[in-house]
């Protein structure tokens, strides 16, 4: 009797492991593809219904393709969704858009007045438009990213003030051939963000980003070869000003226009700020590049300095981790 008691439970053993082994070495079980298309062609009309649908942290990447169309929809990727894609038909004609602010309803703030929110680290988006559309009523996000290691490459954000939260601590972000549109502060937050080859436009006379970089990064914001423009009206802008003491953004062989004030930086009232944060250029180009009235307490960067603002050596500074 003891020994048929202890060969059944050998055998429950076995299964269980068994059943653990096909959950974890046949990805094939799950689904890792999806459509997602307005007019009901694909698996599901709206995005946050693919979402839903994902397998959480999947054994291997999960693509999402988005047909065009606008889909107005406030939608959230979880953080136990990683290794997600987001790969759209056309820039100009696959966005997502939604119209809350702060303050639209008693419980809607800055940081979760989003149309995107993306926290599933590792995840990559390519040929999309992310749209904040409640027009210039104050602080409204696109996008409000926070994860780590993710990328974006041929996409819009459009919006006014606050475009885009980047969030996370130490999260590491890269942009690459992305247009930008904001009126105040519309590139903010804590993460160390590249911005490598975009068209950065500014709609008002403001300031363009809001670093608040913690104190033991070494980098911040990072805009590499990028390209500055303007609606017609603006003549008083500013590259930055520090969000918290320790804010970090830089410029490098970007083209500035002639609407960046002779000063460049801005102390937002506080000259605490200025023993603490790090404004920097190098090399920049275009009519409001001329570094001679720059306020005193910004840098202007050596060669052997800038050359150690690297994709690779600037996310690694952070973890030991390159973008691929």
């Amino acid at each position: 009797m003891k020994h048929s008691i202890k060969s059944f439970l050998v055998i429950c053993v076995l299964i269980v492991f068994q059943n653990i082994s096909a959950q974890t070495s046949n990805p094939d079980k799950y689904k890792y593809d999806f459509v997602v298309a307005k007019d009901g062609s694909g698996d599901f009309k709206y995005i946050q219904e693919a979402i839903d649908a994902m397998r959480v942290f999947p054994l291997r990447p999960i693509k999402l393709y988005i047909k065009n169309g606008t889909y107005t929809e406030k939608i959230e990727l979880p953080r136990y969704n990683v290794d997600v894609s987001f790969l759209g038909e056309d820039i100009n004609k696959t966005i997502i858009t939604f119209n809350d602010y702060a303050g639209r309803g008693p419980h809607i703030g800055t940081f979760n007045s989003y149309t995107a929110k993306i926290s599933g680290n590792r995840f990559r988006a390519e040929n999309i438009t992310f749209e904040n559309s409640s027009g210039p009523v104050g602080q409204a996000v696109a996008l409000h990213i926070d994860a780590d290691k993710a990328t974006f490459k041929n996409c819009k954000f459009l919006g006014n003030q606050d475009t885009i939260y980047h969030g996370g601590e130490y999260s590491r972000q890269l942009f690459e051939n992305c247009y930008i549109e904001g009126t105040t502060d519309f590139i903010f937050g804590p993460a160390t963000a590249v911005f490598k080859n975009c068209t950065i436009h500014c709609k008002s006379d403001s300031y363009i980003t809001a670093p608040n970089t913690p104190k033991d990064k070494a980098y911040g914001f990072v805009f590499l070869d990028c390209k500055i423009t303007t609606a017609k009206h603006v003549n008083k802008l500013y590259l930055g000003r520090p969000w918290r003491y320790y804010a970090k953004s830089v410029f490098i062989r970007c083209n500035l226009p002639e609407a960046i004030r002779p000063e460049g930086w801005h102390n937002w009232s506080n000259p605490e700020n200025e023993e603490t944060a790090f404004f920097a250029e190098y090399k920049c180009s275009g009519l409001g590049s001329d570094a001679s009235q720059r306020v005193s307490w910004s840098h202007q960067l050596s060669k052997k300095e800038a050359d150690n603002y690297t994709i690779e050596n600037i996310f690694n500074t952070c973890n030991p981790w390159i973008f691929k």
